[in-house]
């Protein structure tokens, strides 16, 4: 079956929160539980500007997604400025790491990129990462992802084979022990063809 990628409005992403939430939940592999607490951020983030989602449906062409057309993977962003809490605190690391803030001038946050673990290894997510990013004005896109022994799961593979380079390593963001890496790269991103 074909995989189609459609950019998603904010009335299709609010109907469809909790189907993406609960794919964000087992691609983490967070408990059951943990969307009602991302929904209202979530809902906020549709609010910022420069925001923009896509999502990816087995379908044959947009026209054939129905209301219970299963979503199989998410991605959505938004202009970054100092004024949100992801920017303040990559802002802060940059400072202390001595890296240049520059990188912060102008650019597009992936908040989340996620594919149904039933679903991966199909191609979704660089398809995904591709439509949301074509066309964009920001100068680079910037992301955080968690650290992983040898870089050794499809995210890190996906975002490397792209063209992702380190911006921060071992980062702790305040409020989550885990360390992650802030990794970015300049816009625009080649599309593939297929």
């Amino acid at each position: 079956m074909t995989i189609t990628i459609v950019n998603l409005t904010a009335p299709a992403m609010r109907t469809r929160m909790y189907e993406a939430l609960s794919i964000y939940v087992q691609a983490m592999g967070y408990p059951t539980g943990v969307e009602h607490m991302r929904a209202p951020l979530w809902s906020e983030h549709i609010l910022r500007g420069g925001w923009r989602a896509v999502g990816a449906f087995e379908c044959p062409a947009p026209a054939d997604i129905g209301p219970h057309t299963p979503l199989l993977g998410i991605a959505y962003g938004y202009r970054g400025t100092p004024a949100y809490w992801w920017d303040i605190q990559v802002r802060e690391g940059l400072t202390h790491s001595g890296a240049s803030r520059r990188l912060l001038d102008n650019y597009f946050e992936l908040t989340e990129l996620h594919v149904h673990p039933e679903q991966q290894g199909r191609g979704i997510g660089r398809h995904l990462l591709q439509a949301l990013l074509d066309g964009r004005a920001e100068d680079r896109v910037l992301l955080s992802t968690p650290e992983v022994p040898d870089e050794d799961n499809r995210a890190w593979s996906l975002y490397r084979r792209l063209g992702f380079q380190d911006v921060l390593r071992h980062f702790t963001f305040r409020g989550d022990q885990r360390p992650f890496a802030v990794l970015g790269r300049e816009l625009p991103l080649p599309v593939d063809p297929a």
